[in-house]
């Protein structure tokens, strides 16, 4: 009689070999060891991984034209905020449009200083003598 030994089960054929197993344990590992160097380098012990950090900080230049600019608009001016450009914009609509950057001065609020903080900011106004009605 022959003697039946239950013979070892068959591996898929979708499995990898032990050696293969081994092989692709190691690219991971050194993968996940070149990921930690790297998150290391970029400052991810100090907690700077994000690139915005590192950029010098940038300024927008922005011009508003007093004469059509609502009021969200114009409370983005230094030294102006939420009532003082209301104030801009009722003056506007109550006496007529300004005819130069100093007719700001009528406007309740606006002094000398604030109207120098304001005029960098601010888009040229046509001459008088350009505009109908001037």
């Amino acid at each position: 009689m022959s003697e039946d030994r239950p013979s070892a089960p068959e591996t898929p054929p979708w499995l990898l070999k032990r050696a293969d197993q081994a092989a692709v344990g190691a690219l991971v590992l050194a993968s996940l060891v070149s990921m930690t160097a790297w998150w290391y380098r970029q400052g991810g012990a100090d907690g700077r991984l994000i690139e915005i950090d590192r950029e010098p900080k940038r300024s927008a230049r922005f011009l508003v034209d007093v004469n059509k600019a609502d009021w969200p608009e114009l409370a983005q001016l230094p030294g102006i905020g939420q009532t003082l450009a209301q104030r801009i914009v009722a003056t506007r609509e109550e006496r007529g449009p300004f005819i130069d950057h100093s007719e700001l001065r009528r406007v309740r609020g606006i002094g000398p200083k604030t109207l120098e903080k304001m005029k960098p900011y601010l888009r040229p106004l046509p001459p008088a003598a350009n505009v109908a009605g001037g």
